[in-house]
């Protein structure tokens, strides 16, 4: 069986726009990885000598500063591509937060097939113009936000995301810890945790088994988000 054709999340990848034909093409270079979490898929400075498609699980992309310090730049879901790169190695490390799947695509087959097939690589280029957009929104929250806008903000983008995907949107599945949600906010793990303690305490969110986080009061996280 094409595992392509029969892939449940194919619509939200970049395999979306191919033909049965191209796909069966797809699936003759692709490999497929799981991964448990904590799994690192490659590291920063490595070769760039593979693409990967997320199919499920969660994974986050970081750099590691020169003082030492870890910047998360993106927290990728199923449907989301990774391993994009402007030169021979990648520019950031990919390490998955839950247990994940992913398809992995050699680099050199998989740019003779975009040659191949120009819509494919219209549509690599469309979700790379959203990955641009998500972190234009990430400057903005590591820009003039408070902690608490911040957070708010983080939250609505999940629940917002897993509505595109069809999931539903409230309570928002929150799998990355506080240290995660830290440096991706560029926030401590202290403030993290007392400003969950703070948006329960007044009856914004509240906390579900699962990592999950009910939005309680959603017209409050807006203007929260927006500093109201």
């Amino acid at each position: 069986m094409n595992p392509c054709g029969a892939c449940p999340v194919r619509s939200l990848t970049v395999c979306a726009a191919l033909e049965p034909e191209e796909l069966r093409r797809l699936a003759d270079i692709l490999q497929t990885v799981r991964a448990d979490a904590g799994h690192t898929l490659f590291s920063e400075g490595d070769g760039a000598d593979a693409l990967y498609n997320v199919t499920s699980g969660t994974v986050k992309l970081y750099k590691l500063l020169p003082d030492g310090r870890r910047q998360i730049t993106g927290f990728l879901v199923t449907g989301d591509f990774l391993g994009l790169s402007v030169n021979d190695s990648y520019a950031y490390t990919a390490e998955t937060v839950t247990s994940s799947s992913l398809c992995r695509f050699p680099r050199k087959k998989i740019d003779a097939l975009m040659d191949e097939f120009p819509k494919m690589q219209r549509r690599l280029f469309s979700m790379a113009s959203n990955e641009l957009a998500a972190a234009q929104d990430q400057m903005l929250l590591l820009g003039r936000k408070t902690a608490k806008e911040k957070i708010c903000s983080f939250l609505l983008m999940l629940s917002q995301r897993a509505a595109r995907r069809g999931h539903k949107e409230n309570p928002v599945f929150v799998p990355m810890s506080r240290a995660d949600i830290a440096d991706y906010l560029g926030l401590t793990t202290e403030t993290v945790s007392r400003t969950f303690t703070q948006l329960k305490t007044v009856g914004v969110i509240s906390l579900q088994e699962g990592n999950k986080v009910l939005i309680a009061d959603l017209d409050a996280m807006y203007d929260l988000a927006e500093g109201s």
